[in-house]
């Protein structure tokens, strides 16, 4: 039985099938070998972790304030409310303090308790708002805030500004790759390998964690002097990990 030719071959059907084994051995010479030195690369690696902790001086104060009112009826509890919410707000802006947000907002109703029974006595209203300020401007500015209305200062953290952040970072992950570097170089030399190359980099992490909030505390009704507000430090933190061919 004679065997057609493939359309477009060069090659009598009859010598295809001769030269297709040989074809294949061929491919298999060069394939076989390089997926093996590949999995020889994958298998033959370390991976460490490195760490970067960059400390940088806070410069901005985040604050939260507040005002809260009580009254008998929900009318005039929003209401009053509303208006000293509206004047320190107003006064907020005219110091351009930055980030400036409405943060909570809550009108809910007083309860109290005879022989067991449960009765409305009046009501609540607390409206929140968040700013930055810069730290040496924050005493003076809450003082004021309290003048303006504000009858609580709910938290206070402090914090670098963002180009501070941002060029620590770039360093902490410097630092986070020299010693993930400098562990490999260690291991290495304990084992009497040699590292080849890098073939594999994560970096796991490079941020700022939030600072914490300073306790609530209830504005102070009078203020003769100005309120001190100190600053502090800010740790920037990054982690990366190698994974080195040896």
């Amino acid at each position: 039985m004679t065997r057609a030719a493939l359309p477009g071959s060069q090659f009598p059907s009859g010598n295809l099938w001769k030269i297709l084994p040989l074809v294949l051995l061929i491919c298999a010479t060069f394939v076989l070998p390089a997926l093996a030195q590949e999995k020889d690369k994958l298998l033959r690696t370390l991976s460490v972790s490195g760490r970067g902790v960059e400390t940088i001086p806070t410069t901005l104060a985040q604050v939260s304030l507040g005002v809260e009112i009580q009254g008998k009826t929900v009318q005039e509890v929003q209401q009053e409310a509303a208006r000293r919410s509206s004047a320190v707000v107003a006064f907020l802006k005219s110091k351009n303090v930055e980030k400036l947000q409405t943060t909570g907002i809550r009108l809910n109703p007083v309860y109290s308790y005879t022989n067991n029974v449960q009765q409305i006595t009046g009501y609540g209203a607390n409206n929140t708002v968040s700013f930055r300020i810069p730290t040496e401007q924050a005493g003076t500015l809450l003082d004021d805030a309290v003048k303006a209305g504000a009858t609580q200062i709910n938290g206070i953290s402090f914090v670098a500004n963002e180009q501070a952040i941002a060029a620590a970072q770039k360093q902490a992950l410097k630092e986070a790759t020299q010693d993930a570097q400098q562990q490999a170089d260690a291991v290495f030399s304990a084992l009497g390998f040699k590292s080849k190359e890098v073939v594999s980099i994560q970096v796991n992490n490079a941020s700022a964690p939030p600072p914490p909030m300073f306790l609530r505390a209830e504005a102070a009704k009078s203020a003769d002097t100005s309120t001190p507000v100190i600053g502090g430090e800010q740790q920037v933190e990054a982690s990366v990990t190698l994974q080195i061919s040896y």
